[in-house]
């Protein structure tokens, strides 16, 4: 297989996801979920979704659409739109699945894909965490990955507008 096929084959829609994720269970593989906009991929990101992945057999990558980034970080976000962003996700070896979705949180896609393990970035606090409930309640893991100070996709758009301003 071709290597952009083998990307692409890691996007998924709604109805797609639903039908790896039971392929999944099937074969007793454990899921670890979690989502974000990852508008400039960064180190911060890399490292964080590596620790992820190596919490369980798959690791899914819920990806906010781009009306859900401008909702959610204001009118001049995304920087890349959500095609870019999940393209460059499912090019990460570690990542097995994308899905974007359109809602400001991933609340429906945790209920429909029942991980096994629910992770966001250590500036969130497991309780604070959305779907936290949903996983729990199935004997779940919800973690909270340590954060790595200095990088953040708004300190590098920052970095950028004052780099400009040179």
């Amino acid at each position: 297989m071709k290597k952009n096929d083998a990307i692409q084959q890691k996007i998924h829609n709604f109805d797609a996801i639903q039908m790896q994720v039971q392929k999944w269970r099937v074969a007793q593989k454990k899921i670890t979920f979690t989502n974000g906009c990852f508008d400039l991929l960064h180190y911060g990101h890399i490292h964080y979704l590596a620790q992820a992945a190596d919490l369980a057999d798959c690791l899914i990558v819920g990806l906010n659409s781009d009306a859900s980034v401008k909702r959610l970080k204001g009118a001049h976000r995304p920087i890349k739109n959500e095609k870019d962003r999940a393209h460059i996700l499912a090019a990460l070896m570690f990542v097995d699945a994308i899905i974007v979705f359109e809602e400001d949180t991933p609340y429906t896609l945790i209920e429909t894909i029942q991980p096994d393990i629910l992770v966001k970035g250590g500036d969130w606090q497991p309780e604070q965490i959305v779907g936290a409930d949903i996983v729990q309640g199935r004997g779940g893991k919800v973690l909270s990955l340590p954060f790595i100070e200095g990088y953040s996709t708004t300190f590098l758009e920052n970095k950028i507008i004052q780099q400009g301003r040179k």
